[in-house]
């Protein structure tokens, strides 16, 4: 037996060859001692028997000696026999080979009978090559696709971090790792611990972030797709694949998370409008923007089926991420129909999307109109669709169901209303067309759909009176809070008309109101919910008062039967019978005055009250009102 050093060569700082430092010991039929290594992108042995066979592997040739590799590799001993490698001048090109020119080192030193280390890293190529090879057991015992395998199904599988390195090694070896099933047992053993993990974690922290999250985002997209349908295969609950599935658009779509905020950059000429995003990046390749399109496309078709998987604003957020990169039809359609399930859970900035063409210079302009088109900053057709959608559902709901979440809609369309209003390139039938979306039975109140056809009015101070008319008949008067008739009553944007109708509901109003009368409207806004219940106090109040009237009448009545005794006594005496006539008279009248006494008694020139005489008579006499 006899020692080989085996490597690629190396310079000193003096610029002479040496050979690595690597020494090891090998049967001394195949080679002797190596003492040269040469040329930049060679690599062989030179051994006291010569080479007599070449391979390039990439931009790398090795000689090598024929009888190692034929013995163990099958496809290199097909090779040989034809006339063109069994000539040793001859150079074997083994192209698209697994796991590259390294790899292929590592193979070789097998093949002489030397050592090799299997580790996460290099397992994956190994037993790929080794399939390229065709090193079987037919060939050799313990040769290396069977060494191969046994490591990675025993060693590496068993193994979270492991299986994770294995898993990123095979995104460079398609088709091989596919079809040799490394990717399938990998994602099957992530999913696997993956939802053991939520089993044993639900109870103690239902609400936290898996600590796998990171690892399975780190993936490209299809293997990612391959991980969460073998979750999903597990019976993980869809809330976690959604997490998993954010998470995972939160690393590679890094424009998510930019919102706008409300419409800047108006001008009053429309033919001028431009709006710009500014990315912080510069421009994407086509090649990128490629990527990032199968991206939200992968996406969008593995988010589950279920309502409260994703938020309305991550779904939201990924439409906007779609229009941008053009996603196909089919799919952003599905989107806005998943959204318009969700509806009511959205924000108006959620509704924000703008209306996308490419720009230069990293930017992505939303829109640059002309004076022969229409064209707003924000795709509002998007959003009509969206609440087109929303209907279509809500007439499949139960009616009671049906009522309430219109009623939360109606919310956020009116504030979606009033935002896109200020928009001077809105036409008034678009404006129009959106307001008269939902019926109108589902508002409750009006006062929103009204502080926006007041913004669009400001914005559009050129219409004529004709189609401030028009867009006023959307609105129902009698609808609008009292806060709200006041401001409308004062506004000198609307037609005389609508002023009209809403000072006639004012009026309506107050009469009910005095009428005691409570308004028959379902979710009125809070400051409607607080003049109602101080109106309700009062007319309590007022009824308080009347019994007490009530109860001191009764007494005042029980005190006239007695001073009508007392009279009676005393009529049967002669004297001073005519004074007390006429005071007895003027007692009587005062006593069937009406209940108002209160009034007549302010007067100065009003008779005593009751009170006063019967305490003048008798002035023992308990009083009965205070």
């Amino acid at each position: 037996m006899k020692s080989l050093q085996v490597g690629q060569a190396q310079q000193d700082s003096d610029g002479s060859d040496k050979v690595s430092d690597k020494s090891i010991v090998v049967p001394n039929k195949f080679i002797a001692i190596a003492d040269s290594f040469k040329g930049e992108h060679s690599w062989f042995i030179a051994p006291q028997i010569p080479t007599d066979f070449s391979i390039q592997v990439q931009e790398t040739t090795y000689n090598v000696h024929k009888y190692p590799l034929i013995s163990k590799c099958g496809y290199i001993g097909r090779l040989e026999i034809q006339p063109l490698i069994s000539n040793s001048g001859n150079v074997l090109n083994l192209e698209n080979f697994p796991g590259g020119s390294e790899t292929f080192e590592t193979i070789l030193k097998f093949c002489y009978g030397l050592p090799i280390d299997f580790s996460p890293d290099n397992i994956a190529a190994l037993r790929c090559a080794s399939e390229f090879l065709e090193m079987t057991e037919e060939l050799e015992d313990g040769n290396l696709i069977s060494k191969s395998e046994a490591f990675l199904t025993f060693v590496v599988l068993s193994s979270w971090k492991d299986t994770i390195t294995v898993l990123k090694s095979s995104e460079n070896l398609s088709p091989w790792a596919e079809n040799l099933q490394i990717v399938r047992r990998c994602c099957d053993s992530i999913a696997w611990k993956a939802s053991k993990d939520e089993l044993t974690s639900e109870d103690a922290a239902p609400n936290q972030e898996s600590w796998w999250f990171n690892d399975v985002a780190a993936f490209r997209i299809d293997h990612f797709m391959r991980i969460i349908s073998a979750i999903r295969a597990k019976g993980t609950k869809p809330e976690t694949i959604g997490k998993c599935i954010m998470q995972y658009a939160k690393r590679w779509l890094p424009g998510m998370e930019v919102e706008l905020e409300g419409l800047r950059g108006y001008g009053h000429e429309k033919c001028n409008l431009q709006f710009s995003i500014f990315s912080g990046k510069k421009k994407e390749s086509s090649g990128n923007s490629k990527e990032q399109r199968t991206i939200i496309e992968s996406l969008i078709s593995i988010i589950p089926p279920q309502q409260d998987a994703v938020s309305c604003k991550f779904m939201l957020q990924l439409l906007k991420m779609a229009m941008m990169y053009s996603v196909s039809p089919a799919l952003t359609t599905d989107l806005e129909k998943r959204v318009s399930l969700v509806l009511e859970d959205a924000e108006v900035s959620d509704l924000l999307i703008p209306r996308y063409q490419n720009g230069d210079q990293g930017k992505t302009v939303i829109c640059m109109t002309n004076s022969s088109e229409e064209c707003t900053m924000l795709d509002i057709d998007v959003v009509q669709r969206i609440v087109e959608y929303f209907l279509m559902h809500e007439q499949q709901q139960i009616q009671q169901q049906q009522k309430t979440r219109k009623f939360n809609i109606s919310r956020l369309l009116d504030n979606y209303l009033a935002e896109i209003a200020r928009d001077p390139n809105l036409s008034i039938t678009k404006f129009q067309v959106f307001a008269e979306l939902l019926p109108e039975n589902t508002r409750s109140y009006d006062d929103g759909l009204y502080r926006a056809i007041d913004t669009y009015l400001k914005t559009q101070p050129s219409l004529t009176e004709h189609d401030r008319k028009r867009l006023c008949k959307i609105m129902n008067c009698e609808k609008l809070s009292l806060d709200a008739c006041l401001h409308a009553a004062q506004n000198e944007r609307l037609p005389l008309r609508t002023v009209v109708q809403v000072l006639f509901s004012e009026q309506v109003k107050m009469r009910a109101a005095m009428h005691e009368k409570e308004p028959a409207q379902i979710g009125i806004q809070s400051e409607q919910e607080e003049n109602q219940t101080s109106a309700t106090m009062d007319i309590k109040a007022l009824k308080a008062e009347l019994e007490n009237v009530k109860s001191q009448m009764v007494e005042l009545q029980n005190d006239y039967c007695e001073l009508q005794q007392e009279y009676e006594k005393l009529s049967n005496k002669p004297k001073n019978s005519s004074g007390w006539s006429l005071n007895w008279r003027k007692i009587k009248n005062s006593l069937h005055t009406k209940p108002a006494g209160v009034e007549i008694g302010d007067r100065q020139d009003a008779p005593k009250s009751p009170n006063t005489i019967l305490r003048r008579l008798n002035p023992r006499r308990r009083l009965s009102m205070s």
